[in-house]
């Protein structure tokens, strides 16, 4: 299903709002299988702990007047976790969908409390 995943991750960065989407600044989106041993470590992932998804980077609130030449930030969307959890293929594409919006607000300097309030907001909308 690697192509598939993709396409799945795809939609779900085109379902973000296009007004979040032209606010995206030096970040590069990256499909893979699962975390690298340095991002485990770093993260101290523990054996059976769940990462879908990773941003690795400055987030915008913290760019100041300094910041420039510096490498993209990076979103990775873990393959094999979101597969893993879903139940079918409409439930990985929610997982996905969910997953790019999570990392997406990290981007824009959302910590994880305001992450989950702000996702609790929106699955009470829809």
């Amino acid at each position: 299903m690697p192509n598939k995943f993709a396409q799945i991750v795809s939609e779900g960065i085109a379902a973000v709002p296009a007004k979040f989407l032209k606010k995206l600044s030096n970040v590069s989106i990256v499909i893979e299988k699962r975390p690298t041993p340095a991002q485990a470590k770093i993260l101290h992932l523990r054996q059976g702990l769940i990462l879908f998804g990773l941003y690795e980077g400055v987030p915008q609130t913290r760019r100041g007047p300094g910041y420039s030449g510096v490498l993209p930030d990076k979103i990775t969307i873990f393959q094999e976790a979101i597969e893993a959890a879903g139940r079918d293929e409409e439930d990985i594409k929610k997982i996905a969908r969910n997953t790019v919006w999570h990392e997406i607000a990290h981007h824009f300097g959302m910590d994880e409390t305001r992450v989950r309030e702000a996702e609790a907001r929106r699955r009470e909308r829809v």
